[in-house]
């Protein structure tokens, strides 16, 4: 149930408010459904979690779920990633093979059920730039088939299906449109890692430098959009600031305008009006999300919403008419409901929970945290304790989230669900690195992969084993991409600390690693030298921090797991450790998977590899293992 598909996920509301999409299993693979969908000012008392019946009419969710049809029929890896056109009658969708994430763009014409693949090129990643409910037949796409390290923007006719380049990428490494779908925005990469913002006032006109994000701004800023007149920007920056804040820039004049900010945290996003695309309300993701009305006139929705349920809302869509929005609430100890709020009468419809039989079970809390670092700094977590085993002396596994620029967050959490079932502390702490609490907090992680990450890592376990929760003869580091290079180096850098490691598609060789990303990294690839070292420069810096280098101070267990497919962290990264341990009589466990790629999406897969991990964990830290 933790690992296995979700039951319903993801919502989409049709433009005009007649349909609902959704992803769920179509005989064991995820696929898009569609079913009809009317929305009823007086049926958010009819319904809530639990009371889902049959029919949209009994159960007041007033999707007619007896109606519900799959549109589209993968059988694979299935779909998780679907939008609507602003037509209304094509849903888009992204797919890749085995895992190798060049995805291809399909769609399906709900009036005939006929699919297309919309570009049918060999060994691209294609992505959608932008839709447009001012086009509804039309939309960009960036495709990178002439040259692998660049997308080129190409416009895309839905009711004929023709794609027509329509710009040469001449080196950037992202676009924006207006509202008109015009390419008028661009991030042109420079040599030190930093980014100029390039705009144009129209599509024959020429480009020029607005603005310039810093390296050391990088990951706390961005383009979000064009105005609905096209006349401002609106973005997220951290200039003259520690963290990003939501900014508006006037085109003609330059003139910046603060929206929104925090003195701790990074502005996380904005729900955009879908006229204007003045921002509503802004969030900013502390312990939790907060949330910051900007324009009155959402006020009272935004009370509603947030009385339907205690978790955080999730925007998830509106209506072209922006009466009916789609909206979720991530929640720590339960499933993820989603509901259909109504703006007319301001009632909620309950339209379903992802995992509902996940509310037959007890499942724990998870709880923030925060402890002080061996240098001074301040680091934020998240601590989920196995129910009705108390708080002290707990075998207890620290979960290393990936990326490293991302974070960890509070709400429903398979992993801290399924360890804390099986009676140990689950540990997340968003060491230095990780995006969200500023320039400066990321700044601090430059070049410290393996070095002061790594101490906030042993920082973490020597805090909960200070507060008495963690037994420290029994900790076990594990994670998944940079979080699998965090166990990896945990094994070999510190081994006294944990008694075994968990690694997930983690790079064991820095310069390996980095001479193998994906070829569209390459536009950008100065921010990720900044970050972790320059291949061509730092070889014996690089090398010193990595796992490979010390494969044989390994003296814990290890457990490895790869995706034969994976485009991020190549197999070769999992083959080379897993070499070294061999040849030096290490004990580990080496799980390939043929058809998956950067983690595992297959059910089947998920579930054998949770199982090895489970019964891994249980032989040396003593938790519960169920066959």
């Amino acid at each position: 149930m933790l690992f296995g598909n979700p039951e319903r996920v993801s919502p989409r509301i049709s433009p005009d408010g007649t349909r609902l999409a959704w992803i769920a299993p179509r005989d064991g693979v995820l696929n898009v459904w569609v079913a009809p969908f009317a929305a009823s000012g007086d049926a958010g008392e009819a319904g809530g979690p639990g009371e889902a019946g049959g029919a949209g009419e009994a159960d007041g969710s007033g999707v007619d779920w007896a109606a519900a049809q799959p549109v589209t029929a993968d059988t694979d890896r299935g779909i998780r990633i679907f939008e609507w056109a602003w037509d209304g009658r094509h849903l888009l969708y992204l797919r890749d093979t085995g895992g190798d994430e060049n995805w291809r763009l399909h769609d399906v014409d709900l009036s005939t059920m006929e699919g297309r693949d919309l570009t049918p090129f060999e060994n691209i990643a294609a992505d959608i730039i932008a839709t447009s409910k001012r086009r509804p037949h039309e939309l960009l796409v960036g495709i990178n088939a002439d040259n692998p390290e660049l997308h080129d923007v190409y416009r895309l006719d839905l009711e004929s299906g023709t794609l027509a380049k329509e710009i040469e990428n001449p080196g950037f490494a992202g676009w924006l449109a207006d509202e008109d779908l015009v390419v008028r925005c661009a991030l042109a990469p420079q040599p030190d890692g930093s980014f100029d913002v390039l705009v144009r006032d129209g599509e024959d006109d020429e480009w020029r430098v607005l603005l310039t994000f810093p390296a050391e701004d990088v990951m706390s800023s961005d383009v979000l959009s064009f105005s609905g007149d096209g006349r401002s920007l609106l973005i997220t920056s951290a200039a003259d600031a520690n963290t990003g804040r939501l900014t508006r820039i006037d085109l003609a004049s330059g003139e910046t305008t603060v929206l929104a900010e925090d003195p701790e945290a990074d502005v996380t996003g904005a729900l955009l009006h879908p006229d204007t695309r003045d921002p509503q309300i802004v969030t900013i993701l502390k312990e939790r999300m907060s949330y910051t009305v900007l324009d009155p006139a959402v006020a009272d929705d935004l009370k509603a919403i947030r009385a339907l349920h205690p978790g955080d809302p999730m925007f998830a869509g509106r209506d072209a008419g922006d009466r009916t929005w789609l909206v979720g609430f991530t929640n720590d100890a339960g499933p993820v409901p989603y509901y259909a709020y109504d703006r007319q009468s301001r009632t909620g419809q309950f339209l379903f929970e992802h995992q509902p039989a996940l509310s037959g079970y007890e499942l724990a809390s998870m709880e923030p945290f925060s402890f002080t670092a061996r240098d001074g700094l301040v680091l934020h977590g998240y601590v989920t304790f196995p129910p009705g085993l108390g708080r002290s002396g707990l075998p207890t596994v620290l979960n290393v989230h990936g990326g490293p620029q991302a974070r960890d967050t509070w709400g429903y959490h398979g992993e801290a669900q399924w360890l804390a079932n099986r009676g140990y502390l689950c540990v997340q702490v968003n060491y230095r690195g990780s995006v969200g609490y500023g320039k400066s907090f990321v700044a601090a992680g430059d070049r410290e992969w393996g070095g002061k990450m790594h101490d906030d890592l042993i920082d973490a376990v020597s805090h909960v084993v200070s507060r008495g929760w963690a037994d420290a003869d029994r900790v076990a580091i594990y994670g998944g991409s940079y979080g699998g290079y965090a166990a990896l180096v945990g094994a070999a850098f510190t081994p006294g600390v944990f008694r075994c490691a968990v690694d997930i598609v983690g790079p064991s060789n820095l310069k390996t690693l980095l001479e193998t990303v994906p070829p569209y990294w390459k536009p950008a690839i100065a921010q990720l030298y900044r970050r972790v070292g320059n291949p061509e420069t730092d070889a014996d810096f690089l090398w010193s921090r990595s796992p490979l280098s010390r494969a044989r101070d390994i003296r814990i267990p290890l457990l490895i797991a790869q995706g034969a497919n994976d485009p991020r962290v190549k197999q070769a990264e999992s083959e080379q450790i897993v070499a070294a341990l061999t040849e030096a009589g290490i004990e580990h466990e080496y799980m390939l998977f043929p058809d998956e790629g950067h983690g595992f999406a297959k059910p089947e897969n998920r579930i054998t590899f949770y199982t090895a991990a489970e019964r891994f964990l249980a032989k040396y830290l003593g938790g519960r293992y169920e066959e």
